[in-house]
């Protein structure tokens, strides 16, 4: 199963470039069976842009969890505590086999959705 995710660009040319390696979330999916995230690059872009698959999900204060990501978040550690400002905890998403698409997809038109807060989750179809 692939949940979307509205990812702002600048973080989404990171993981497809490969230097993003974790995606950082302050909630997420219940879900166990989620195994893909597809990507949806935020204004300006407004684009499905790609996929990834999922690797270990690790859920952690945010001092431990910055410990474990650091080397690989693709964000300063500024912008990292600033995003979990009010939280104790948070969550990052391990990206595995990052597929940047040829043409990028219209989040209306190709999955009948609208650009979600957190995420939404879509069922498996073939790209």
């Amino acid at each position: 199963m692939k949940v979307i995710l509205s990812i702002k660009p600048e973080f989404a040319n990171k993981i497809f470039d490969g230097t993003k390696k974790f995606e950082f979330r302050r909630g997420i999916f219940k879900n166990t069976a989620v195994n893909r995230v597809v990507v949806y690059a935020s204004a300006p872009i407004q684009k499905v842009i790609g996929e990834f698959e999922i690797g270990e999900i690790l859920k952690h204060d945010l001092e431990t969890l910055w410990r474990l990501t650091a080397k690989h978040a693709g964000i300063s550690e500024q912008y990292y505590f600033s995003y979990f400002a009010d939280k104790e905890e948070g969550y990052a998403i391990g990206v595995k086999n990052a597929h940047l698409y040829a043409t990028p997809k219209c989040i209306k038109a190709d999955y009948n959705l609208m650009p979600p807060q957190s995420f939404a989750y879509l069922a498996d179809v073939g790209d």
